[in-house]
């Protein structure tokens, strides 16, 4: 659960960051929010979700 909120706050954050850069406008980020909220309800998101997780795992066991 703290992962997720975790990767929601971080992709949040650069989602402002871009829209105040002007590297992406408002209507790009409503339609990149309308699709994750349509791919949580598909039969991809524990994929979606398992990969996420993976990768979290294997950034975490890296060793600087």
């Amino acid at each position: 659960m703290s992962l997720s909120i975790s990767i929601v706050l971080l992709l949040v954050i650069v989602a402002v960051i871009m829209l105040r850069n002007g590297a992406m406008k408002l209507s790009h980020a409503v339609v990149c929010v309308l699709l994750g909220f349509l791919l949580s309800g598909t039969a991809v998101a524990p994929t979606i979700h398992d990969g996420i997780n993976a990768t979290a795992g294997l950034v975490s066991s890296l060793q600087p």
